[in-house]
């Protein structure tokens, strides 16, 4: 596996290993303890999967109490993959990285946890698998406004997203709770 950093030192770009001939492939996507070396020591709790059609825009998305580090990666399609700084004492607080993950580059992020995350769809269809490190907890998610102007997120759109109703609803950033 190769782990790439991004603008934000926590977040990182992972891109395993393929071995590849005529009858298919074989990668590991994930590895403890390589994960744990050269990433973050974290273990993973639980696996989620969403299937979304071309134009959907899934958040921007974290939980305030049992806050969730997410490790994520497109295995149909493809998605243009945002993490938002929410920790009021970091350095890059209100900062973001977007980064393009699909079946074809075979590229996963890491978002820790203190991140609000979401993704737009970019193909006909996106299929997204992530692990996370705490379990989902509703009580305590907060949908971030996915064009807040405060944060100028360059979202590769095509049209209107098509939104879910809390979505719809998202907190600006200066309201948003943070870490």
């Amino acid at each position: 596996m190769k782990v790439i950093n991004t603008q934000i030192e926590d977040v990182k770009v992972i891109i395993p290993a393929l071995f590849g001939d005529e009858r298919g492939f074989f990668m590991e996507t994930w590895r403890q303890d390589i994960f744990n070396d050269q990433v973050a020591n974290r273990e993973f709790v639980q696996d989620n999967h969403s299937r979304s059609q071309r134009g959907v825009l899934r958040g921007l998305h974290y939980q305030t109490e049992q806050t969730q580090g997410k490790l994520i990666r497109v295995i149909s399609g493809k998605v243009f993959d945002v993490a938002v700084d929410m920790r009021k004492n970091s350095a890059t607080y209100g900062h973001w990285v977007g980064q393009e993950l699909s079946a074809k580059n075979r590229r996963q992020l890491w978002v820790p946890e203190g991140f609000a995350h979401g993704f737009y769809v970019m193909s006909d269809i996106a299929e997204c698998v992530y692990k996370c490190t705490n379990y989902y907890h509703s009580d305590s998610e907060v949908s971030l406004n996915w064009n807040d102007p405060s944060l100028d997120i360059t979202w590769p759109l095509s049209d209107a997203p098509l939104l879910s109703d809390k979505d719809k609803k998202g907190v600006s950033f200066d309201k948003a709770p943070s870490f």
